[in-house]
């Protein structure tokens, strides 16, 4: 008999609460929900902050956005290519093909953003004059700083150099007269039921060419699942009107290289998401200075990074320790200011698989507003 209680406690002892997602049509990531912070639903989607396997994490509408294990991966590779290569282009090439940076970049926009970790990163930026950045949920963002303050929070929410609007980013910058050398789009998925869908389209990105300074202007959006080794779920069948699900990587990039005239894809791998993440980088420019880009040398970004990154003093950094990330103050510089990004991982994001390569190639797709791509 005590055996047999043994083995039921054993049992008992397994179970807990789930946390599921769906990140492709088959494939599911399941993992211990230790805690749940918050859930409400705002007027735009469900709005949730839980501990599971991976740290603290947002979750909205059943979909991970970051968490404490890898969220410094995703926002340092969304943020400082762009801004380093604005600095590049506004700055002069030497007769030995010596690049050296100019004041650039002094004003970016950011379309979303709501856990304020793209805004934490873009102001450790010593250069940055002014800060713009519109979110449409106000829920996200009191969720953010109140449960989620190592993302960014009041901190930065409250920086001197930063104006937070609440409200529709494609219309601000279809209505704005201003210029800015960086344009970052960290926004939801292209979903078939989600507010982001017109932020993604040739319509949108002709108008954020106009928008961005000359010469040294750069547009850079996050573009979803990037697999290593693509599965066939991400190319709907011609005539598969069902298939919703896709990827939106290689759409995002061709329907860019329509409006500017370079269209660089990178990517990086992200454990909470199960699979790589794609970001796309555009700007215009003579032919040579694409390729340049993603063979800057290991020193030309390091350089950077001590010359030009501070941490933002006041964000406390995770509780939740990742094996060989360092811990920050607020008080770092250079370097010691960021977890992730610098010269070396800098040439391994622009280097894509050659089956990555092969199959966007292959994808011919553009997204319009009466054509859009949606993904699962």
């Amino acid at each position: 008999m005590a055996d047999h209680d043994e083995i039921i406690d054993k049992e008992r002892s397994k179970s807990a609460f789930k946390y599921v997602e769906d990140v492709a049509p088959g494939l599911r990531l399941e993992m211990d929900l230790d805690k749940i912070h918050h859930t409400s639903i705002s007027d735009f989607q469900e709005v949730q902050v839980i501990d599971s396997y991976f740290g603290k994490t947002l979750v909205t509408d059943g979909k991970t956005q970051s968490t404490a294990h890898d969220e410094f991966v995703y926002h340092e590779s969304l943020v400082h290519p762009p801004l380093f290569w604005s600095a590049l282009l506004s700055g002069t090439t030497e007769s030995d093909g010596t690049r050296i940076p100019g004041s650039a970049p002094k004003s970016v926009f950011i379309g979303g953003g709501g856990e304020l970790a793209t805004a934490r990163e873009v102001l450790k930026h010593n250069s940055i004059e002014r800060l713009v950045m519109v979110d449409i949920d106000p829920k996200v963002l009191e969720v953010c700083k109140k449960y989620m303050p190592e993302w960014g929070g009041e901190a930065v929410a409250s920086h001197p150099k930063m104006e937070l609007i609440v409200g529709d980013a494609h219309k601000y910058l279809m209505e704005t007269e201003e210029k800015f050398d960086v344009i970052i789009m960290d926004i939801s998925d292209p979903i078939e039921a989600g507010p982001g869908i017109a932020l993604y389209t040739q319509e949108f990105y002709q108008r954020t060419s106009e928008v961005l300074s000359k010469p040294n202007g750069v547009f850079v959006t996050q573009a979803g699942s990037a697999d290593f080794i693509p599965h066939p779920h991400a190319f709907p069948e011609d005539d598969d009107d069902d298939n919703k699900e896709s990827w939106c990587f290689s759409p995002i990039l061709n329907t860019l290289a329509t409006v500017f005239d370079h269209s660089i894809p990178y990517t990086v791998p992200v454990p909470s998401f199960g699979e790589c993440w794609g970001f796309v980088m555009a700007f215009n420019g003579d032919a040579k200075e694409a390729r340049a880009l993603a063979d800057l040398p290991y020193e030309v970004i390091d350089n950077l990074i001590e010359e030009r990154i501070e941490a933002v003093s006041g964000v406390p950094d995770h509780k939740y320790r990742s094996k060989g990330v360092q811990f920050l103050t607020g008080k770092e510089k250079g370097s010691e200011a960021l977890k992730h990004y610098d010269g070396v991982t800098h040439r391994g994001l622009f280097s894509l698989s050659k089956s990555l390569r092969i199959a966007m190639k292959s994808d011919k797709r553009i997204m319009t507003v009466d054509n859009p791509v949606f993904m699962y």
